[in-house]
């Protein structure tokens, strides 16, 4: 009788596990995974002059700017991306713009305009919880060439993107091949050693493996290609 019954029980368990789950978005599991707490305070703001380096872009109207704490930095890796801040009820949407060099982990140094939408300013510091989201961005994203780019130097950013950008790479065939271009703690990539050519395709790659190609990207000092699209 035991043996029956234990016999049943293992049944049960195995038909439990085997179940089908329903399934969930990529952006439901990085958020379930990466629920942070930490503190917030605010400065005066700064997106053009900001570590991000984001000298030609303007926030979207609504959507505010923070500053991350270095611990969570990433070697520039998560500048652009939006976070969307809870505290006493409220929540706010920021994109990341700046560093908050020695904050401590999990530390946004919010916009004003931001910490005002959560708490008084006489607070000073507030506890918060946070979680990276999609950019509520409308559009497609964009490509902008730094200072100084030729054919024997490339360096570009991507901004206005729905994601976080992971990998962008590089191809002078139209495709047929691709180079990787290093990110930098400036939020450039960049190839020291040029491309050898005028003019490039460019794809990026977001935090959660979609991609965006953009054609025929001209290796001028300054230029400002819009894509076709956005990360899905």
């Amino acid at each position: 009788m035991l043996a029956q019954i234990f016999s049943l029980l293992a049944l049960a368990v195995s038909a439990t596990l085997a179940a089908p789950t329903a399934p969930t978005s990529l952006d439901q599991r990085a958020v379930a995974r990466r629920s942070l707490s930490g503190q917030a305070t605010f400065y005066g703001g700064n997106v053009h002059g900001g570590t991000c380096s984001f000298s030609t872009y303007t926030l979207p109207s609504g959507l505010y700017g923070t500053a991350l704490s270095d611990s969570n930095w990433d070697d520039a890796g998560n500048c652009g991306g939006c976070v969307a801040v809870t505290y006493g009820g409220k929540t706010v949407t920021a994109m990341i713009v700046d560093e908050c060099p020695g904050c401590g982990t999990n530390h946004l140094d919010l916009f004003p305009t931001a910490f005002s939408a959560l708490a008084s300013p006489s607070a000073g510091v507030i506890d918060v919880t946070w979680d990276y989201v999609p950019c509520p961005v409308t559009g497609p994203l964009q490509i902008h060439m730094k200072s100084g780019v030729s054919e024997y130097w490339f360096s570009a950013q991507v901004v206005n993107a729905h994601r976080r950008t992971s990998k962008m790479e590089v191809s002078t065939n139209q495709g047929a091949s691709w180079t990787t271009a290093t990110r930098m703690t400036y939020n450039f990539f960049e190839i020291s050693s040029g491309i050898g050519a005028n003019s490039a395709w460019i794809r990026l790659t977001s935090q959660t493996g979609t991609m965006v190609v953009v054609k025929n990207v001209p290796m001028t000092s300054d230029a400002i290609v819009t894509a076709g699209g956005n990360y899905a």
